[in-house]
């Protein structure tokens, strides 16, 4: 990316596009009837004075779900692709199934592994059939093509994926010490082990858009890569791109 272009992200909706800058956001969704609606505005921030590693990332995500609400407010037609109802439903399903398999006679690995797997259940049913994989690649050909002033592809190194391999992995080892705390603290120990699991793997993720030529850093992006590729984007249309590209200029608009 070159240095003086601003710094987006993004996430697809079922519907749209949401793209974030360093201050503001901006979201573009096109309803049932094909009407572009766009609304932006500031961002919330309540932890850009922190800066202390495992504590940052976790501040930085907790501003990015606050940021949901004053979109949904802002822009009614959006549609968020964790409100539909099987996926509202195999939320509550993997929480269950998470907890009874933690609770069985698996190794303290094998549990959290397999918890692990069943987390990942509400992802897989949100992209199924939503239109949101295609705004997903929509959202990474938008914000790509105006950092490196070309048509970008449907994968993006800075992608959420990325962190998933290293979410799992420090989750898993937080999981496993906490299940060997007494049980009285067995909870506080696993809510504090999650906190750093974050923690740790935006830091992770944070080294790797830094340093994307390093082997590690390759090896580390490259499930995620492979994520994308495969399952989390598909080609977006003509149309698809014309909304994420209203959201990001609208971002880049209140940045500027």
């Amino acid at each position: 990316m070159q240095k003086d272009k601003i710094r987006l992200g993004g996430m697809a909706l079922q519907n749209g596009v949401l793209v974030h800058g360093p201050t503001s956001w901006a979201a573009a969704v096109r309803d049932e009837d094909g009407e572009l609606h766009v609304a932006s505005g500031k961002k919330p921030r309540f932890g850009e004075s922190v800066d202390a590693p495992l504590l940052r990332g976790p501040l930085r995500l907790a501003e990015a779900f606050a940021l949901l609400p004053m979109v949904r407010r802002a822009l009614p037609q959006a549609r968020f692709p964790f409100v539909r109802p099987a996926v509202l439903g195999s939320i509550v399903a993997s929480s269950m199934a998470a907890r009874g398999l933690r609770r069985s006679t698996l190794s303290p690995g094998g549990k959290e592994i397999a918890a692990g797997a069943v987390s990942l259940l509400p992802a897989v049913l949100a992209l199924r059939g939503s239109g949101l994989a295609e705004y997903h690649g929509a959202e990474h050909v938008s914000i790509g093509t105006y950092e490196n002033d070309a048509r970008a592809p449907k994968e993006h190194p800075r992608c959420g994926s990325q962190l998933i391999a290293p979410m799992l992995a420090s989750s898993l080892a937080a999981n496993v010490a906490a299940a060997r705390a007494p049980a009285a603290a067995r909870g506080f120990a696993r809510l504090v082990g999650t906190a750093a699991a974050i923690g740790a793997s935006v830091e992770v993720f944070a080294w790797t858009t830094r340093n994307p030529e390093h082997p590690l850093a390759r090896a580390l992006a490259r499930p995620g890569f492979e994520l994308q590729r495969r399952f989390s984007t598909a080609e977006p249309s003509d149309a698809q791109v014309e909304v994420a590209d209203a959201a990001r200029d609208a971002c880049l608009a209140l940045e500027q």
